[in-house]
């Protein structure tokens, strides 16, 4: 049997999705660890012991000068160098909502090992800010894969996931960056109706709540070039077990639930 790959869920002040975030890892077969941001700054080295880092959901430092930000400029800063060494290496990176908020304002994506670290004159080209509601947002999504070289989404067509934000709009300074991340395939899940037959990218964003943030074309979710980054809006985590959904009696849901299966790709690239 191989040996299970160490998982560090890095946790920071308003971080609280991080204990079912390990959960799903373990689960999955892997040994997790929660780790809290601050004692990663005092021995920055010892992120090289694990095969994959986690960001999770929650509203780290309140979101008090934008979502995820606070976060994003401490990997920039003293973590700048450990954090470029697991980029470049053959490890995975997951970001899920706060996570992923994070992921981007630091510029760990769209580019992945290519991008980082991002120079101190360059530009974001996108960004993740307030839905167009206005407000914080909480329902279940339909969700269609597009980026097939992603570890995280290996035999996940269309799936099923929570959604709870209210900066989970990605923006995008010109339209040409979407079409970048489509021919990189950098395009990881977009929000689809229930019921259709195929996801496709389009530039009409479909209305609320099946695009619940008015997202940039319907864009729920990104990797990077090389596949071994996620980051995403929606919770998977919250998906584990089919007794989750609300609507799991009515469907005769059992067992496991769909969100697991994007914690045991991970896992599994490791064997």
């Amino acid at each position: 049997m191989s040996t299970p790959p160490k998982v560090c869920v890095l946790r920071a002040p308003g971080t609280n999705c991080d204990i079912e975030t390990a959960h799903a890892f373990d689960l999955c077969g892997a040994e997790s660890t929660r780790i809290h941001l601050l004692k990663l700054l005092e021995n920055p080295s010892q992120l090289n012991d694990y095969q994959i880092l986690c960001l999770p959901g929650g509203f780290s430092y309140g979101d008090d000068v934008g979502a995820g930000v606070i976060f994003a400029s401490h990997l920039q800063g003293q973590l700048a160098d450990v954090i470029g060494n697991f980029l470049a290496a053959d490890k995975l990176v997951l970001g899920i909502c706060n996570g992923f908020q994070v992921l981007l304002k630091a510029g760990i994506l769209p580019g992945g090992a290519a991008g980082w670290p991002l120079k101190s004159d360059q530009s974001r080209d996108a960004t993740l800010t307030w839905n167009t509601n206005g407000k914080y947002t909480s329902l279940w999504v339909n969700l269609g894969a597009m980026a097939p070289q992603n570890v995280f989404l290996k035999g996940i067509d269309q799936i099923e996931l929570p959604i709870a934000h209210a900066e989970g709009r990605i923006a995008v300074s010109d339209p040409a960056i979407v079409q970048g991340w489509k021919d990189n395939q950098q395009i990881a899940m977009c929000y689809r109706a229930a019921g259709d037959a195929e996801t496709t990218l389009q530039e009409e964003i479909l209305p609320y709540p099946v695009n619940p943030n008015g997202s940039a074309c319907n864009i729920a979710a990104l990797s990077d070039p090389a596949g071994r980054v996620l980051g995403l809006m929606p919770h998977p985590e919250r998906f584990l077990f089919a007794t989750q959904h609300p609507q799991w009696t009515r469907l005769g849901l059992t067992g496991e639930g769909a969100g697991i299966q994007l914690f045991r790709n991970a896992v599994n690239y490791f064997e």
